[in-house]
């Protein structure tokens, strides 16, 4: 079965691989700048991380904040880990991956595109928002700048 956090195709627009991870800037930019960081082998659990594993993500959360926050400004950001999406099929392969969602009190632009964050101070809500891929490119080309 294929995967689509660690198989070729990926999920979103790959930005850079680690030894361990992958980080893609997510399709959908309800969020502006949000991310997924899935690990590149097959692990179901977060109990079944290796230490190395850990240790690489943590130094990635750190990267990744200090990057997003540099680019996009965002007042916080939010980290999540769930896997239902897995169990909406018969045969269900859930994948450890992170969902890195920037998270903006105030109204903001980027590349001439308004960005709102109506439930500010609750839970994100798995609302769909594409952007022109020329956008997307332009925010995985900034996000690979600074985490050179």
């Amino acid at each position: 079965m294929a995967c689509e956090y660690c198989g070729k195709g990926g999920y979103g627009k790959l930005i850079l691989e680690k030894p361990n991870w992958k980080i893609f800037l997510a399709p959908s930019q309800r969020y502006m700048g949000t991310c997924v960081i899935a690990i590149k082998r097959h692990c179901s659990n977060l109990s079944e991380l290796k230490d190395v594993e850990w240790i690489e993500f943590s130094k990635i959360v750190k990267e990744m904040e200090s990057v997003l926050y540099n680019i996009f400004k965002p007042t916080l950001f939010n980290w999540s880990c769930f896997k239902n999406a897995a169990f909406r099929v018969e045969n269900p392969h859930p994948e450890v991956h992170w969902h890195l969602i920037p998270r903006y009190e105030l109204e903001t632009e980027f590349n001439g595109i308004k960005f709102e964050d109506p439930d500010f101070g609750y839970i994100p809500q798995p609302i769909i928002r594409e952007i022109p891929e020329e956008v997307m490119e332009k925010m995985v080309n900034d996000i690979r700048t600074y985490l050179k």
